[in-house]
Parts: structure tokens; sequence; C-alpha cells
């Protein structure tokens, strides 16, 4: 049911109102979610609330030095995994063989970032790297906002999501994992367009990839609303806190 009604709602927010009243629905958006429009284009300018949920930055960004944030949100949890438990906030924890679909051959650092609704949902190269690998994972679309990770253990694994196999130019590697969410079930990357999400009838597949490097910044995708980033590798050298992150903000050394 919440896939289904996941469908509905991407396509009822794609809908192009008559100018006056897509005005209203944008504005009302904004102020309800209390959106900071500094960086972006006025709420008149998107003819969709889907344009207004994927709106892009108008005034780049700087990049601060290191491994920087993907994207806009807040850092809900970072930490050294435990008998490769990683926790999603205080007391609830997700299992990590079971998140990336494989056993890793050693403890994990994790990072949990958080967008809600009001957040910019592009998501970009935390560094200049290489995707050396997909994996979708056809699942749930649970709710992963505060209010449900704290009744619930293993939410991040129990849902739809796309796992990227990244190598750094150190030669480290590390994994992203972008979960979907109830209205969050669709995911893009510009990398390679042909990944559908939340789609009818879909089953779990893997992708390798020889030749797709990008550079720090550079957009990776978005969420067709907000969901949640989820950073693990070896050794990241984590320097961060927990609370509002920006995208190009520092959250690791190289």
């Amino acid at each position: 049911m919440r896939k289904t009604i996941s469908r509905i709602f991407g396509k009822l927010v794609s809908i192009k109102y008559p100018k006056i009243m897509q005005n209203y629905i944008n504005k009302t958006y904004v102020k309800h979610f209390n959106i900071p429009l500094d960086e972006f284009k006025d709420y008149k300018e998107y003819d969709s609330l889907l344009a207004l949920f994927t709106r892009r930055l108008i005034k780049p960004r700087e990049f601060e030095s290191g491994f920087i944030s993907p994207c806009d949100g807040t850092i809900l949890s970072y930490a050294k995994s435990s008998n490769l438990k990683a926790f999603s906030i205080k007391g609830k924890d997700y299992d990590i063989k079971e998140l990336l679909g494989f056993t890793p051959k050693n403890e994990l650092d994790f990072l949990n970032i958080y967008l809600s609704p009001r957040d910019y949902h592009n998501y970009h190269s935390p560094c200049n790297m290489q995707v050396l690998n997909l994996k979708y994972f056809y699942a749930e679309l649970f709710s992963v906002n505060l209010k449900a990770l704290s009744k619930h253990d293993n939410l991040y694994s129990r849902n739809e999501r796309v796992v990227l196999t990244c190598k750094k130019d150190s030669g480290d590697i590390f994994y992203m994992v972008f979960v979907g969410a109830v209205n969050v079930g669709k995911m893009e990357f510009d990398f390679d367009t042909s990944v559908q999400t939340n789609m009818k009838n879909a089953s779990d597949y893997e992708k390798n990839y020889d030749n797709v490097s990008l550079k720090k910044g550079e957009m990776l995708g978005r969420f067709l609303m907000g969901s949640t980033i989820l950073i693990l590798g070896d050794d990241l050298k984590l320097e961060c806190q927990v609370g509002a992150i920006k995208f190009g903000q520092r959250i690791a050394n190289d």
C-alpha cells in the first residue's frame, strides 16, 4: 500500500496547475516548511510542486577541504559499527550486512544524514571518486523520520534503497546508500538514467561500471522529495557533529 501511495503522490506533485493555483501551492509549501530560498529561484518560478522539491542551486556553494557532505540535511548519528550493526538513532540499530547485501570484512564507520521535506533534495559527489557498482533493493517504503526511527529497528535495511560502491583517488572504498521512504519512492542518478526505483513488479539487480568518474561536488542525482543518505567505509576519518549539515561542508578528512 505504501508503494502505491508513493506512486500516486508522485503523480500528484508532478501536475502543473494553472499559474495562480501553482503559485499558491508553492507559497503554502514554502511557508509551511519554512524553506529558505536565498540560493534558489523564487517559488513562482517552479511550474509544479515536484519542480520545487527538486530545485537546483542558482548560487554555487564553496566546498570545504576534505570529504564533504553530499547533501543538505541533518546528521542523526555517526560512529564505528559493532558486530556489523550500526545505529540510526540512539537505541535503534540496523544490520549492515542486510543493508549492503554482503558481509564486509571489517567493522565500518557510518554516517546517517536525514533529508526533511524542507531540504535541498539533490545529492552530489563527496569527493573525487569512481562509481564501481550499483545495487538496487526492491523493498518496503516505511517512513524514516525521527518518529519512525524511534519506534523501529532496522528500518534502513527494510526499505527500498540503492547502494553505490565508490572508490576515492586514494584507492579507499566506501559505500553510499540512498534510502527510499513513503512518498519518496523515486531516486534518480545522473550517471545512469536507466536506474528506476519504486516501479511495479521490480526486482533486485546489480550493475558494474568501468568508467564512471565524478569530481568533488559534481551532481550525482536527487530524491523526488526528502529521505536519507548513509555513508559507510573502513576508515572514513569522520569529522562532524550531530545536527544540521550543508552540502559542501566537510564531514571527514580525505
